[in-house]
Parts: structure tokens; sequence; C-alpha cells
């Protein structure tokens, strides 16, 4: 896996693009007190972001294969992180809210499983902060 990051404009100095091998782009931006101009997400949001779509994709593969009508789903996921440098994250939350006529053992086995088992970024940043999660279903 290769990513390329560049910067877009000299005139904003933190906004810059990352592009993955097929093509696709994300900006991201550096926050206003450093000068940024808030025309991307952060590179932590990004990390939460990587964390919570890892986990909605298990979940998602998980209830198609246990024959679940999943209708939607959205997960939020809260980052805190301690004060001093580096700021990395201490405690990180996801929240399932699930849409459909679910079976909640086996939403429960799925969101579990993705958390606790398959997720890569899970596994990797659980390394430095405690992960939690929790559900909520939505008939």
């Amino acid at each position: 896996m290769e990513i390329t990051i560049k910067r877009l404009t000299e005139s904003e100095p933190f906004h810059l693009e990352g592009r993955n091998g097929s093509g696709n782009t994300v900006d991201v931006d550096g926050s206003p007190s450093i000068g940024g101009s808030d025309k991307g997400m952060r590179p932590m949001e990004l990390l939460l972001t990587s964390v919570g779509t890892c986990s909605a994709m298990d979940v998602i593969h998980m209830m198609r294969k246990q024959r679940q009508e999943l209708r939607d789903i959205q997960v939020s996921v809260k980052g805190d992180r301690q004060e001093a440098h580096p700021q990395i994250f201490t405690d990180i939350h996801l929240h399932f809210d699930l849409f459909g006529p679910l079976d909640p053992a086996k939403v429960e086995k799925a969101v579990s499983s993705s958390v606790e088992r398959f997720c890569t970024a899970t596994r990797m940043v659980e390394k430095v902060a405690k992960v939690t999660y929790d559900f909520t279903i939505h008939p």
C-alpha cells in the first residue's frame, strides 16, 4: 500500500492532498491556530475516521453474511487525547447506530468481532488507547 501526499497551493501551506494508487483523494488541512485554512480533515480526525470506517465495513460484511437486513449504519467515533505532547489518543469510543429489523445477538457478535478481532485500524490503535464500543438498533 502506498499513499502520496502533496501540498495543493503555496498560499495555503498546510492544505494537503492524499492520493492512493487508485487515484482517490482526500483533503487534509491544519488548524487555523497553526496557519491552516480548514479545507480538509486534520490527521488525527482521519485516524478516527479510519477506525470508524474499518469497523463499519466489517459490520456491514458480517450482517450480510448473517442475512440481516441492515438498512443503514452510522458510526460516531470519539477520541480523547493526552494533553502533553505527543498528544496521542488515550481513549477511543465507537457508537454504532444500526437501522433495520436486526437480531440483537447477531449485531452484538458483528460489532464485538469487528472491534475486538477483525478491524486492523482498531487493533493498531488499541496498542496505545483504550477502545470501547456500544450500539443502538433502530428497527
